[in-house]
């Protein structure tokens, strides 16, 4: 018999996990464990109470009573989104970063002034004042809508609350990264894994006198929306809000050259451990904030401004075993399962080794010893080998030329470059079984239908259980069978039924990039769903003959080119996607996609461009059509409104082929007499 010593002590431990964990998710609201994890721990504790009596009388269980926190904070839509910014990791990304912009804006020889400051490894929070006063405060959520968490900001002493008095506009939204000093933190470091932990959980917290007693501090950096606009740079700006009251960094500075930038993000990286607070990196912004305007934004991040992170950790392991991985697409990725290790504070035993030409250009064999990196967050990628330490008996790799199904892989011909691609794909679509669970798991994802609760992990154990193959199966799980799965209780399996429920309405362009179509990335399912409009419309493409005459209509389209158009015919000439799909859509509420282009005077007009302009780029141009409400076509058809006439270059044939369908054609002066209209 088990000692009792020794149950008690079992039972303790459960107890106090039991604890720590209610606090993350009931006071917090921020829990670490998954649901189905939390369940089998409270599941033990029980079942452990029950087979021995004597626990009882430490009457633990009555100090676990807990419920689900009925003041939850409210969801609020920003007045802007508020977006991710792009990386970049070396000198040449910075100088791709400068050509886009100077290409967008139509610049030549010219050097555009950048506003530079710290990354701030903290925790976003926008802050909106009318008439000068704190009115709201917003976590930045999933950028769209964030929570309100204003009584927790409220608790920062340094956050002015009032600037009435200081002249600000009507309207200010204030952008900020709040942080935990790294001496501060140390107080904290038993509750916490890090700085950045203890901001967002102590912002969170249900009561703000709980907030107050954490040492918070936070910088201005962005301005959001404004009313009327008084500022011109971002460096005014944050000039004007440290004359206002707000803590703005001081290391931030202007820069306008390449050379610069570097000099910079050198001179930063040598002297952050000295800093009292975390930065992975420095930002760079457009200064002038009408240009900033004029770049606007992808769907993600926007065009003026960019993140330069600083030099990835590197370490040295040995690779055990390469094994080979299958994607969505059929892409057959190699993988290097080395010695555990850790990069960047984060243990790690997987490096990716990118694909066969990549495996053979490195020479990298099993046995080797590497040195990885994690750049960006990402899985951990090799950098070189270290020759010197290989084993005489080293074999070369070789790279397996059938997918893991069995089936024979190939490397497509791009019709454009007409090379060979570097990966090898599998062709079977769903009919691979790996190629169909990952293809689960991108339906399920955040982009795509969003399903809290259905993670990876859980879309494996359900596949291995046979309980999902295709997706239709996640809107008809059997439940009861869930029930009687280890770590599975009531309460995370209520969560997984409002979470699927939930996500059966969804979007238009969210189920067509749901759908996993290659080469169909956020942005082409968007442009899709313009066209497409309506679920009724988007049927038709299942239609062989109505899909032909698609087809052709999509060409049309900027931005959709005959690598998507052939990659979406070929994904509905195959009759299980087609069944998969429709079987899908038949258990979904799809909303009709609406356009967030603006109103304006080009309206439901329909626009087309050939040659350069003198005054903006091509992608400006377009991003001004959309803005006003119009579209952009890419080829000639009687759809055109207008044909507007750069004075670089244009293409004759183009015009000739407008003139004759008789579509009014305009030159770049004309163009711009409309836009100013």
């Amino acid at each position: 018999m088990q000692d009792k010593s020794e149950i008690v002590k079992k039972f303790k431990q459960l107890f106090n996990n039991l604890k720590k964990n209610n606090k993350h998710y009931f006071i917090e609201d921020n829990p670490r464990i998954t649901d189905a994890e939390y369940d089998e721990l409270k599941r033990e504790f029980f079942s452990l109470e029950n087979k021995y009596p004597f626990l009882k009388k430490l009457n633990f269980s009555k100090n676990l009573i807990g419920a689900s926190p009925t003041n939850k904070f409210k969801k609020i839509q920003h007045l802007k989104p508020m977006l991710s910014l792009a990386n970049a990791f070396e000198s040449k990304d910075m100088k791709d970063f400068l050509k886009k912009v100077n290409n967008f804006l139509n610049i030549e020889n010219k050097s555009i002034e950048l506003f530079s400051e710290p990354k701030i490894d903290g925790i976003s929070a926008t802050l909106i004042y009318e008439n000068g006063i704190l009115i709201r405060g917003l976590s930045r959520g999933d950028g769209i809508f964030g929570e309100d968490i204003l009584e927790n900001i409220k608790t920062i002493s340094t956050i002015p609350k009032n600037i009435s008095n200081k002249n600000p506009p009507k309207l200010l939204e204030v952008r900020c990264e709040i942080y935990i000093g790294k001496k501060d933190f140390i107080n904290l470091k038993n509750k916490f894994a890090n700085p950045r932990n203890a901001a967002g959980g102590s912002l969170r917290q249900k009561n703000p006198k709980e907030t107050s007693k954490i040492p918070l501090k936070y910088f201005a950096y962005g301005l959001g929306a404004v009313e009327p606009q008084i500022f011109k740079t971002q460096s005014d700006f944050l000039k004007k809000l440290s004359n206002w009251g707000f803590t703005i960094n001081q290391l931030g500075k202007t820069v306008s050259s390449l050379e610069e930038i570097n000099k910079a993000h050198k001179s930063l990286d040598n002297e952050r451990s000295k800093l009292n607070y975390d930065i992975d990196g420095i930002v760079y912004k457009v200064n002038d904030l009408d240009l900033q305007k004029r770049l606007g934004n992808t769907s993600n991040s926007p065009r003026w401004a960019i993140a330069y992170k600083f030099s990835a950790e590197k370490v040295i392991t040995k690779i055990k075993k390469i094994i080979i991985q299958v994607g969505r697409t059929g892409a057959i990725t190699p993988v290097a399962k080395v010695e555990p290790v850790t990069v960047g504070g984060v243990v790690v035993s997987n490096a990716t080794l990118h694909n066969e030409d990549e495996i053979q250009r490195k020479d990298i064999r099993e046995g080797d010893t590497i040195q990885i990196q994690r750049a960006g967050d990402v899985i951990p990628q090799v950098v070189s080998v270290d020759f010197t330490k290989r084993e005489k008996k080293s074999e070369k790799f070789k790279f397996p030329l059938k997918c893991l199904c069995g089936a024979a892989t190939k490397k497509e011909l791009s019709k454009s470059t007409k090379k060979f691609d570097a990966v090898r794909r599998c062709i079977k679509g769903y009919a691979c079984d790996y190629i169909a669970i990952e293809k689960l798991k991108h339906l399920v994802s955040k982009e795509s239908l969003n399903i809290d609760g259905l993670g990876k992990k859980v879309i494996e154990q359900f596949w291995n259980l046979n309980l999902v193959r295709q997706p239709v199966h996640i809107f008809n799980l059997d439940f009861k069978k869930i029930e009687k799965l280890e770590g599975w209780g009531k309460l995370s399996i209520e969560n997984l039924k409002k979470a699927i429920n939930k996500s059966r309405l969804i979007s238009l362009d969210k189920l067509i990039y749901s759908i996993g179509i290659r080469h169909i990335g956020q942005e082409n399912a968007k442009i899709l769903a313009g066209y497409f409009g309506s679920e009724e419309k988007f049927r038709n493409i299942f239609d062989k003959e109505k899909r032909n005459h698609i087809i052709k209509n999509l060409l049309e389209l900027d931005g959709i080119g005959s690598t998507q158009t052939e990659s979406i015919n070929s994904f509905f000439s195959n009759k299980i996607n087609l069944k998969i799909t429709q079987d899908l859509i038949n258990e979904l509420e799809i909303k009709n996609y609406i356009s967030h282009s603006g109103q304006g005077i080009l309206s439901n007009k329909k626009i087309m461009f050939t040659g350069g302009f003198s005054d903006m780029s091509r992608s400006e141009a377009k991003m001004i059509v959309e803005n006003k409400g119009g579209k952009v076509l890419g080829t000639i058809s009687k759809k055109l409104d207008y044909l507007v006439v750069g004075s670089s270059k244009p293409t004759i044939k183009k015009i000739n082929q407008a003139k004759k369908l008789e579509i009014k054609v305009i030159s770049e002066k004309e163009w711009i007499k409309i836009l100013n209209s």
